[in-house]
């Protein structure tokens, strides 16, 4: 009634209330009554906002590329926006008289799209592909020092790159050239497996050679050894047996020695009894023999006609030198005299 009207007002709009020129109220997310005639309405959004781009370039050799993104923005200065553009609102529907607000995100993407070429100009195809990060940078750095973005009191938040695509031709050359080099590198990547494996197969043969040779080798110590200790136990044994055999020697020798000395002793035995023979028989010569018969009549034994020839003997003891009796001699005489006297008695 009398056109008074209440409005209120989302905490994302910056509300400026204008009444004969001057701001009577202004904020964030306010609520008044007003009147309609006589008083004008500004709606700033000041949250948040995307705004979607995609445009051609070319690069330095001359090959077209799409950039696609997207940045984020607000408006941080709402009286420099509103004066720059107009977000004047109608007092009966409160929705903006013209078409200034959405003017602000394309003359951002201009503004963008001039920075985009400034950074994919000095890139080569190839380059500009896969520059995304860069290119962003590039952009959100221009942004962020461009007068005119000061001046319409916007801040960039981000600015991101979703893709940098050729066009279909060069992309399907570019994809068979990586294809081209893909299939290169998987050749190359199973020649060197291979060769590896032929690496680890030489290496492997080279590790077994070298431990039958090291087996060879120990064996053939082994063996030598062997041979050795035999030929030192048959040295051993030959010197053994040599001992043994001077051993032998030695005791042929004694016994050499020993039988010599008994033969030549038994030989000297027999000569004296020899001696004494012949010299007992030299008695019987020298006693005539009516004597000898006289003497065996009259039964004088065996015993004391020795004992006549001993005393016969002794008488030439200055002629004999040595005479040997021996108790086998004697013995015997003894013996034959008693048998004798045993058959006489």
């Amino acid at each position: 009634m009398f056109g008074i009207r209440f409005a209120k007002f989302e905490p994302t709009l910056y509300v400026l209330k204008y009444k004969k020129g001057e701001i009577k109220a202004q904020g964030e997310g306010l609520s008044f009554n007003y009147r309609a005639r006589t008083t004008t309405l500004v709606a700033v959004p000041v949250g948040s906002s995307d705004a979607s781009f995609i445009f051609s370039e070319s690069t330095a050799d001359f090959q077209e590329i799409t950039i696609q993104g997207q940045l984020t923005y607000r408006i941080s200065d709402p009286l420099k926006t509103s004066k720059m553009l107009n977000y004047t609102i109608d007092s009966h529907n409160l929705s903006y008289i013209s078409d200034d607000p959405g003017k602000l995100p394309e003359r951002l993407i201009n503004l963008a799209q001039i920075a985009a070429k400034s950074a994919v100009k000095d890139l080569h195809l190839k380059e500009a592909i896969v520059a995304s990060d860069s290119v962003s940078h590039s952009i959100f750095k221009s942004l962020t020092e461009d007068s005119m973005v000061r001046n319409l009191g916007v801040q960039i938040l981000t600015v991101s790159i979703t893709a940098i695509k050729p066009n279909p031709e060069t992309a399907r050359a570019l994809e068979a050239e990586t294809r081209e080099e893909i299939l290169k590198e998987s050749d190359e990547a199973i020649f060197r497996r291979r060769n590896y494996a032929v690496e680890q197969e030489k290496t492997i043969r080279e590790s077994e050679l070298n431990t039958e040779i090291a087996v060879e080798n120990k064996n053939r110590e082994i063996q030598e050894t062997r041979l050795g200790t035999e030929a030192l136990a048959q040295q051993k044994q030959l010197e053994m047996r040599e001992t043994e055999m001077k051993f032998a020697i030695h005791a042929e020798e004694n016994n050499k020695a020993l039988v010599e000395l008994r033969t030549h002793n038994e030989r000297m035995q027999a000569d004296t009894r020899a001696y004494a023979l012949r010299e007992i028989m030299k008695v019987y010569q020298e006693v005539q023999p009516d004597i000898l018969k006289a003497l065996t009549a009259a039964g004088i034994d065996s015993g004391r006609l020795m004992a006549l020839a001993f005393q016969g003997i002794a008488d030439k003891a200055d002629k004999i030198g040595n005479l040997n009796i021996t108790p086998d001699l004697l013995n015997t005489i003894i013996h034959h005299n008693d048998h004798r006297d045993y058959e006489e008695g």
